[in-house]
């Protein structure tokens, strides 16, 4: 009896919590370094694989690019921009870009508990098409998981680069079963002042 009326509580906290999307966003945004710190242009480095397990099957190895990214308009991988790419706005998730954009609308959802990790959760729009559902910590503030388009993302591995920090793990999973297919890892990011060389707006 006294854990089902310490859940209720939790869940009540948390929930009454959730009220005030502006105090969400303003809390995740902090939790990273701070709106100011927020990564508009980089070059990262990535290692990813296909697959359901942490590592790949026998006989495959994991893939490896540096890109150039200006989420959500622009990503390069080389000196070719990838044009219509959905995984622009995954990125601009990533690094809370997206709660910063005036156009983007925000609403607070109920808490929910994510592998054990009670989390916050937030829906944005306007800006991205479907809503994304963003999942925070409620103790860290920062961003645990990402609903969109049939999966979901789960982040991890927290670094920190130039004031702001960065979930260095990914891996993402479909909704509808749950099940891991793609997992990915950041191994650099550098903060860009400008475009390099050779690189161009289309």
């Amino acid at each position: 009896m006294l854990r089902h009326l310490l859940y209720f509580l939790v869940c009540t906290s948390l929930t009454a919590r959730t009220l005030d999307a502006g105090a969400m966003v303003d809390q995740a945004l902090a939790a990273i370094g701070g709106r100011d710190k927020v990564l508009t242009l980089f070059r990262i480095k990535e290692t990813f694989h296909f697959g359901s397990t942490p590592e790949p099957e026998e006989g495959k190895k994991r893939s490896s690019r540096e890109s150039v990214i200006e989420p959500p308009k622009f990503w390069w991988l080389g000196k070719k921009e990838r044009a219509d790419e959905p995984a622009k706005y995954d990125v601009w998730a990533w690094t809370l870009g997206i709660l910063t954009d005036p156009g983007t609308k925000t609403e607070a959802l109920p808490a929910l508990e994510d592998e054990g990790c009670q989390c916050l959760r937030l829906r944005v729009s306007g800006t991205v098409e479907p809503a994304m559902d963003l999942w925070f910590s409620a103790d860290t503030h920062l961003l645990r998981r990402l609903d969109w388009r049939g999966d979901f993302y789960r982040f991890s591995e927290w670094r920190e680069h130039d004031g702001v920090k960065y979930a260095s793990r990914t891996v993402i999973h479909k909704l509808a079963s749950g099940k891991p297919w793609f997992f990915h890892d950041v191994t650099g990011v550098e903060r860009l002042a400008e475009l390099p060389e050779g690189l161009s707006r289309p």
